[in-house]
C-alpha cells in the first residue's frame, strides 16, 4: 500500500499540496463530508478543498443535526449559514438582495461532499439541512471530472462548487477581487492526470491491476493537457 500524505490524504507519489496553495476568500467552507467518502480518498476532492481554503472544515458523519462543531457555527452570531443546494427559492451571487441579506455577517457554506448517491442518503436523514437558507449558482458548469461519470452533466465535484461560487462572487462584489481560486483548479487538474496515469500504469501492467475483472478499465485512457 502506498504511503499516504496526511495532508492532501493522497499517496506521497501523487501528493497535490505543492501544486495549490492556501487562499482567503472571505468566506467560511463548511464540507459535510459522508463516512464512506472519508474511506475513499482516491479520488475525492474534499481534502484538496480543505487544503486550499482558509478556515475551512470538514465534519465527518451520517447524522449531522446534533454534530456539536456543526451546531456551534450554525448558531454562531458572525455568520451567514446557507447550504449549498438548488432550488427555485435558492440565493446566488448576482440576485436582488443577497448582499443585503448578509447584513455584514460572513457567510458560511455548507456543502455535502460524497457521491451524489450518498449525498442524497445525508439529506434524506438531515432534513434540517434544506430549512437553511438555499444557495446556488447562477451559472450553468460541466465538470472536468472526466474519469467519474455522474448520473447528470451539471453534477460538479466539490472543489469544483467551492471554485465556482467563489468566482460568481467575485463577479458580484461579494468577495475579494484580489483573491486566486485558480490553484485550486491546478491541484484538481493534477489529480486527474496522476489518476489517469495510474489507470494507465494498470493496464500496461507497470503496475497492480486491481480492475482486472472489468473491460471498461482495460482501455488506455488520453491524459488531458488542459490548456
Amino acid at each position: 500500500m502506498s504511503e499516504l500524505c496526511y495532508n492532501c490524504f493522497k499517496p506521497k507519489s501523487a501528493c497535490l499540496c505543492s501544486f495549490t496553495k492556501e487562499i482567503d476568500p472571505g468566506i467560511k467552507f463548511v464540507l459535510l463530508m459522508h463516512q464512506k467518502e472519508a474511506k475513499r480518498q482516491r479520488t475525492g476532492t474534499g481534502h484538496i478543498a480543505k487544503i486550499s481554503l482558509k478556515d475551512s472544515e470538514i465534519l465527518v458523519g451520517f447524522e449531522f443535526e446534533h454534530n456539536k462543531r456543526l451546531q456551534e457555527l450554525l448558531s454562531d452570531p458572525q455568520y451567514f449559514p446557507v447550504m449549498m443546494y438548488p432550488g427555485e427559492e435558492a440565493w446566488t451571487a448576482k440576485k436582488e438582495g443577497f448582499g443585503d441579506v448578509l447584513k455584514g455577517k460572513k457567510l458560511l457554506v455548507l456543502i455535502l461532499d460524497s457521491t451524489w448517491f450518498c449525498a442524497r442518503k445525508l439529506i434524506e436523514h438531515n432534513p434540517f439541512l434544506l430549512k437553511l437558507p438555499r444557495l446556488s449558482f447562477y451559472g450553468d458548469y460541466r465538470s472536468i471530472f472526466t474519469f467519474k461519470h455522474e448520473p447528470r452533466p451539471e453534477y460538479i465535484s466539490t472543489i469544483e462548487s467551492c471554485y465556482y461560487l467563489i468566482k460568481e462572487m467575485q463577479v458580484n462584489g461579494l468577495c475579494p477581487a484580489d483573491v486566486d481560486p485558480e490553484p485550486m483548479m491546478n491541484a484538481f487538474k493534477q489529480m486527474i492526470k496522476f489518476q489517469l496515469q495510474a489507470e494507465n500504469e494498470r493496464i500496461l501492467g507497470i503496475r497492480p491491476n486491481s480492475h482486472s475483472y472489468d473491460a471498461k478499465y482495460n482501455k488506455l485512457r488520453e491524459i488531458p493537457t488542459f490548456d
